[in-house]
């Protein structure tokens, strides 16, 4: 199962829109606080639609609360700050994924404890950041492709809807 960490997460449309993809992916979320919204959010329950009922999160006080329900699972830092590409894992298993706050990423002392599971997604030079729910669906669906989308409906059908 793929576990995605927000780390102090603070846009609640971002939030939400990683509660979608969590849920459409069948992956587990995590939100570390403090979060820089309510869970009452308009913009927050607007973002994630009617996919809290079909989303698996749990709030957590703190990174070191975060490590006793993640232990023995692997946790990948997600940073612009790493030598490591995305593609460079296996993500096979449990497996963990952590995201850092908009404004600023994960802290330097997070990183620097566990900078050899660091990874990045490539960008142009001198550009600071992906928006956080892009970069969320990036790594989760390259873990997914991995692993052949296991569990994933992987054909469509025509409804013979007007929308279709």
């Amino acid at each position: 199962m793929l576990h995605i960490v927000l780390i102090e997460p603070e846009i609640p449309q971002n939030a939400g829109n990683i509660i979608r993809t969590c849920a459409v992916t069948g992956s587990k979320l995590y939100m570390v606080k403090p979060l820089g919204f309510s869970l009452d959010d308009k913009h927050y329950k607007r973002a994630g639609l009617d996919y809290f009922d079909k989303s698996n999160i749990t709030i957590v006080d703190s990174f070191s609360e975060l490590r006793k329900f993640l232990k023995g699972i692997p946790m990948y830092f997600a940073t612009t700050k790493a030598q490591k590409k995305y593609t460079d894992i296996s993500y096979t298993g449990d497996v963990a994924i952590c995201f850092g706050r908009e404004s600023y990423g994960i802290s330097e002392d997070i990183l620097k404890q566990n900078y050899n599971n660091c990874i990045r997604i490539p960008m142009k030079e001198n550009l600071r950041s992906l928006n956080l729910s892009n970069s969320v669906a990036i790594i989760i669906y390259e873990a997914l492709r991995q692993n052949n989308f296991a569990g994933l409906e992987t054909i469509g059908h025509l409804t013979g809807r007007k929308e279709d």
